[in-house]
């Protein structure tokens, strides 16, 4: 049976869908991007910190149900402009360490909602 995932601590939704579905022991996040939680205003100052922010977002997902970046099994990462491929990849590696880092892709888009550059998704299992 599936539970829905919402918490205060990440950005409410902005469509028809919920932060993060639990089924069992596994999680699957909806895509997140740079919307500060308690203001729904973008980050966007840099890449890195609009990067920092949809990270912060999915760390509280991912606490919303007792689990932490060590749970995650499986990224998927959407760019706008695969020139910012490092500077993003430099921050999200700050959650990760890297001999035990989940699968990922990594892919470039013509456009993600609200034409922000980076919209990543996790999939973690307790």
């Amino acid at each position: 049976m599936k539970q829905i995932i919402n918490t205060p601590n990440a950005p409410a939704p902005i469509g028809p869908y919920n932060q993060a579905v639990l089924i069992g022991n596994t999680l699957y996040t909806s895509g997140q991007i740079a919307l500060h939680p308690e203001t729904m205003e973008l980050v966007m100052d840099s890449i890195e910190a609009e990067t920092k922010q949809v990270m912060e977002n999915l760390k509280a997902v991912l606490a919303a149900t007792d689990m932490t970046f060590e749970h995650v099994v499986k990224t998927s990462i959407f760019i706008s402009d695969m020139h910012n491929f490092a500077k993003i990849n430099a921050v999200y590696g700050e959650y990760f360490d890297e001999a035990t880092a989940p699968a990922r892709e990594t892919v470039e888009v013509a456009n993600l909602p609200k034409f922000v550059n980076v919209e990543i998704s996790m999939i973690a299992v307790k």
